[in-house]
This record gives structure tokens, sequence and C-alpha cells, in this order.
């Protein structure tokens, strides 16, 4: 059976959340939320999950660290070895506390760059991709709730959402 979409537009966000709450309540699932700022404690409510930036956070800044270590290695022990006021260069390990500053710099780099290139692929914000937003005025001062309701329970969700300070329910 197909499924019928449903906005319901809010003009305050915590009346939002107190009918997503409900909503939730009565065991259908809000599919998205659409608001011009950050609602406060709204992913709990609608079951977004955690995100895992900070994993691949963590596997880019491992890789900045890496490629430092092996460019420098490479380039002041192997290739070009120098001796810098008598010291000889005989091993990576005798002059680590020297290439401390060149590794943490690039693993800043490489993990600050890795997550935002991650957020944008994932986001799917990019130059030239339209916007996925189903109503332009949440971008301005109103909140919509978007849902995917069965056609049996549209009406007892039209009546929850009008309760809950709906100022509109559009069914697309």
């Amino acid at each position: 059976m197909s499924k019928v979409t449903l906005h319901g537009i809010y003009d305050d966000g915590d009346q939002l959340k107190n009918g997503a709450q409900k909503i939730v309540a009565l065991g259908i699932r809000v599919k998205e939320v659409f608001s011009p700022f950050p609602i406060h404690g709204i992913d709990p409510v609608i079951g977004v999950e955690r995100t895992r930036l900070a994993i691949c956070s963590f596997i880019y800044g491992i890789t900045g660290a890496g490629l430092a270590t092996l460019m420098m290695w490479y380039m002041m022990i192997s290739d070009w070895p120098t001796e810098v006021g008598g010291k000889p260069n005989f091993t990576y390990l005798m002059n680590m506390p020297a290439f401390i500053p060149i590794t943490f710099e690039s693993t800043v780099l490489c993990a600050a760059h890795g997550m935002a290139i991650t957020f944008y692929l994932r986001s799917w914000i990019l130059p030239g991709v339209s916007a996925k937003n189903p109503d332009p005025r949440t971008t301005d001062d109103k909140f919509l709730m978007l849902l995917e309701v069965d056609p049996a329970d549209l009406s007892k969700v039209e009546a929850v959402l009008r309760e809950t300070g709906a100022s509109e329910v559009n069914r697309k």
C-alpha cells in the first residue's frame, strides 16, 4: 500500500518538538524535520542516529600523520640527510622531536579538510545541486515535519498535527 506524504507546518520549534513526540508515540516515523535553525533536543525524538563524522575525522587524522611521517623520513633521512648543528640524521626516531610540529599540522589539515569534504558529500550540499527543502518558508520562519503515513492513519495523524499547534497540514 502506498503511503501519503504529509507536511505539518508549525510556527514554533517547541510546538514542532511536542508534535513530533506525540506522532512518534503513535508509532509513526517522522521522516525529516526542516527548520530555519537547529531545534535543541529534536534528534532523539525523531530517531536521528549519532553522526559517525568523528570516526572519519580520526581516520583522516591518522592518514595525515602517516603521510607527514613518510614525507619527513624520505626527505630528511633517506633522500637528503643533513647535519644540523653537528647532529647527524641517522634514524627517524633520533630526530622525532623536531618533526612533531609538522606531524601535528598535517594531522589537523587532513582531518579538517577530510571532514569538510565528507560532510558536503554526505549532506549533498554542493555547488549546482538543487535544495531538497519541500517548502522555502522553512528557511525563514516556519518549521516543517515531513511524514509518510498509511492512508488508514491519515485522519488520526492530521488531527494530532492540528492539536499540537500545526498552522498548516498539507498532503503531497
